[in-house]
């Protein structure tokens, strides 16, 4: 199976190519910059690869939540591409993406994205037995005091939203803290990894259904909000 993975809903612009059962990846943290990294990244997985846009069997996306811009952008790209070779779309949780940074070990997940104006993006999850992740609950965006979790045993955290909010989030797991990493980022190669599941499972879309998801409506504060922070 050839695949190519587009994931930029966060500082982090990344691109991956499943190319039979080996995978290459390019990542680079380069905030404001995508626009002008991503498809020059893909074009050079292609190249690595000897394979033309047209040897691809679908394109994957990072569906979000993250930010507007990246996640559009993603979004658009995918359905571009998709459309021009007549291929389907892979739409992907960047949250899952994220939940698969963690360690292969025991104990739950929990996927935190920095989501700006006093909130992180959160999801949790755990392993499957074929590697895979299950959902403990949903998706959602909420002051890092709000959130709660399902019980577990211990978690490994992951995430932007651990790096801004850690203090905040010790306090809302009732339960010991296996592993944290707050400077890691949604990755496209994880992206591939859950897309090749979905796409042998019967999940690819239309490019036209490929959708984004933002998980909230208003993308900054207002003049008032801001100043009202600084008093």
């Amino acid at each position: 199976m050839n695949l190519l993975a587009i994931e930029t809903s966060t500082e982090a612009c990344s691109v991956a190519l499943v190319h039979g059962d080996r995978v290459i990846a390019r990542s680079e943290i380069a905030p404001r910059r995508h626009a002008e990294l991503v498809l020059p990244m893909a074009d050079s997985l292609l190249a690595e690869a000897g394979l033309g846009r047209h040897a691809l069997d679908a394109i994957a996306v990072g569906r979000g939540p993250g930010a507007f811009t990246g996640v559009r952008l993603a979004i658009s790209l995918a359905q571009g591409m998709a459309l021009a070779l007549d291929r389907p779309v892979v739409t992907v949780s960047s949250l899952a993406a994220l939940a698969l940074e963690a360690p292969e070990s025991e104990g739950a997940i929990l996927a935190v994205i920095d989501a700006r104006m006093g909130e992180v993006y959160a999801a949790a999850y755990r392993r499957d037995a074929f590697g895979g992740l299950v959902a403990l609950d949903e998706e959602r965006v909420c002051p890092p005091e709000a959130l709660r979790l399902p019980r577990a045993e211990g978690w490994h955290v992951v995430g932007s939203g651990w790096a801004t909010y850690a203090g905040v989030l010790l306090e809302r797991i009732a339960a010991p803290v296996l592993s944290e990493r707050g400077d890691c980022y949604p990755q496209a190669e994880h992206i591939a990894e859950l897309a090749v599941r979905e796409f042998h499972a019967g999940h690819a879309l239309a490019p036209e259904l490929a959708l984004p998801v933002y998980l909230r409506d208003k993308v900054a504060l207002t003049l008032r909000e801001r100043m009202g922070s600084r008093e």
